[in-house]
């Protein structure tokens, strides 16, 4: 008996990439939840910076010395920009520009929500930039702002020399009494003198300039809103939202404890992929669909016969992981399949308990059977596979028939030997009832069935349990799932006679056309 065929069906590939693409598809809803935020997103941008508009005024800042002077600064005179930006940015300035504009001093702290100063690298420039809802206001506020400013530095200039003024007086005072008592004409020539000094350093003082700077730009009523216009918002929304979207799907994907790909599947399992099954047929369809219909789960199933290796007969078991009517169908159609070929096969529905195989396959009306009783197991019936031909079914559940050792009487017979060439045994869900396994020596392989819930953990001890009975492991079949009611996943063909065996990919009296296995 040869071994299974190796199998690389759509999803392995060797591109990681394009393999967590796929994975990322899946959760197409994350996706798309991600885009539409990141859409609305923008669209509120748009809608909020929509009637804002900016308008800037520069302040060229000078020291409180001789503006002419622009070699002697003293030290205590030089400027501190990022000390300015902060008065510039601060309470008592807005409190002014408030005055300035007509509004009262509680309405300080709400302009000074919508003014921001910067200060130019290597300048000696503050520019106040102010935001409105409308073109005139920002203007008017970015100026009042600017003047504000001036003001309040003029003010502290002028409380710098009123200070050093009345400091000076108050020396040229002492000196004048001094004066009077002084003893001789020299000592009082020579406060006199110093007098004098004082007197020239306080006409200095006075005729200072105290503006603190000029006003080099007036802020003007823009013509356009401030910001990125309405398009490039909506299209920096779109593409947040793509990323969004991507993150989500991320997070979705590695969140989800359920296989989601052929290479998962073996990866956790430690065996090979034997097939893939497109999405199948509606949930009150037909379960039998080999030798009743045809299309690319059809085509699914001959391959799947093919590579488990069972042409030359022998037992197969298949089973899924938890209960699911995959593992039913899945053995229902590989034995059409291998009746297909020619095979003598016996259908076995190892669980006594579920509904059973026999009230949802066609089965042949005794008064129509042509074989000979002997042909059939004891209690087996006739399933009339269409083209496909016939085969024999062991009923499980409904038949009244007490398991032995929670293993069907129809598994008891393929356990004595006394079973057809190629035997198909329909086992129950393996996790729930691992006794399944207890007559593991008498299977040549076990397929193991995956669907869309599996998950990773159950899979993992499905491959442990089945190692640790010795029988084969074939490897698992990946299965889609049933499509919704309604959908025409399948054409249905008019059942045709019966053909007589063909291995797949041959062509059976113009029944099928030729099998074309694919690799991915």
């Amino acid at each position: 008996m040869t071994g299974p065929v190796p199998f690389d069906d759509r999803f392995g590939e060797p591109d990681q990439l394009r393999d967590q693409l796929r994975l990322l598809l899946r959760h197409r809803v994350a996706m798309a939840l991600g885009v539409a935020l990141g859409l609305l997103g923008g669209l509120a941008m748009a809608l909020y910076d929509a009637g804002t508009y900016s308008s800037t005024s520069e302040v060229l800042v000078r020291a409180g010395a001789d503006p002419f002077d622009t070699v002697n600064v003293p030290v205590d005179n030089q400027i501190s920009m990022s000390t300015e930006q902060q008065i510039a940015a601060g309470a008592t300035v807005a409190v002014r520009a408030a005055r300035t504009l007509g509004q009262p001093d509680s309405r300080a702290t709400a302009l000074q929500d919508h003014l921001r100063v910067t200060n130019p690298v290597k300048s000696q420039v503050l520019r106040f930039e102010f935001t409105a809802s409308a073109p005139q206001r920002a203007a008017r506020g970015a100026d009042a702002f600017a003047e504000a400013y001036l003001a309040d530095r003029r003010s502290r200039n002028d409380a710098a020399v009123h200070r050093a003024v009345d400091g000076m007086r108050t020396q040229i005072a002492a000196l004048a009494r001094r004066t009077k008592d002084a003893d001789n004409s020299a000592d009082a020539s020579a406060v006199q003198s110093e007098i004098g000094s004082l007197r020239k350093r306080v006409s200095e003082i006075n005729s200072r300039d105290t503006s603190g700077g000029d006003i080099v730009r007036s802020g003007a009523a823009p013509a356009l809103p401030s910001g990125p216009g309405t398009s490039a918002l909506v299209v920096l929304g779109l593409a947040g939202g793509a990323v969004l979207g991507v993150l989500l799907a991320w997070l979705c994907s590695a969140l989800d404890s359920r296989v989601r790909s052929a290479r998962e599947v073996q990866a956790t399992l430690g065996a090979p992929v034997l097939g893939s099954l497109p999405p199948g047929p509606g949930a009150d369809d037909p379960l039998l669909t080999v030798g009743h219909t045809d299309g690319a789960r059809v085509q699914a199933y001959r391959s799947l016969a093919f590579r488990t290796g069972l042409s030359g007969g022998g037992c197969l078991l298949v089973v899924a992981p938890r209960a699911d009517d995959s593992a039913g169908e899945v053995a229902a159609n590989l034995a059409a399949a291998f009746a297909e070929c020619g095979r003598q096969v016996v259908l076995v529905d190892a669980d006594p308990d579920a509904p059973g195989l026999a009230a949802r396959l066609p089965l042949v009306p005794a008064e129509e059977r042509t074989e000979p009783e002997t042909s059939l197991p004891e209690g087996g019936v006739l399933v009339d596979a269409g083209s496909a031909g016939r085969f024999a079914l062991c009923p499980g559940g409904g038949t009244g028939k007490s398991p032995h050792t929670d293993v069907s009487w129809a598994t008891d017979q393929v356990a004595s030997g006394t079973c057809s060439p190629v035997t198909v045994v329909a086992g129950r869900p393996l996790l729930e009832h691992p006794h399944t396994l207890v007559a593991a020596r008498h299977f040549d392989g076990v397929v193991v069935v995956t669907g869309r819930d599996t998950r990773r953990d159950d899979l993992g001890q499905t491959g442990e349990l089945i190692g640790c009975s010795g029988v084969r492991l074939l490897g698992a079949v990946v299965d889609a799932g049933r499509a919704r009611h309604g959908a025409a996943v399948l054409r249905r063909v008019k059942p045709g006679p019966r053909t007589e065996s063909v291995l797949p990919g041959t062509q059976p009296a113009g029944q099928h056309d030729t099998l074309t296995v694919s690799r991915g």
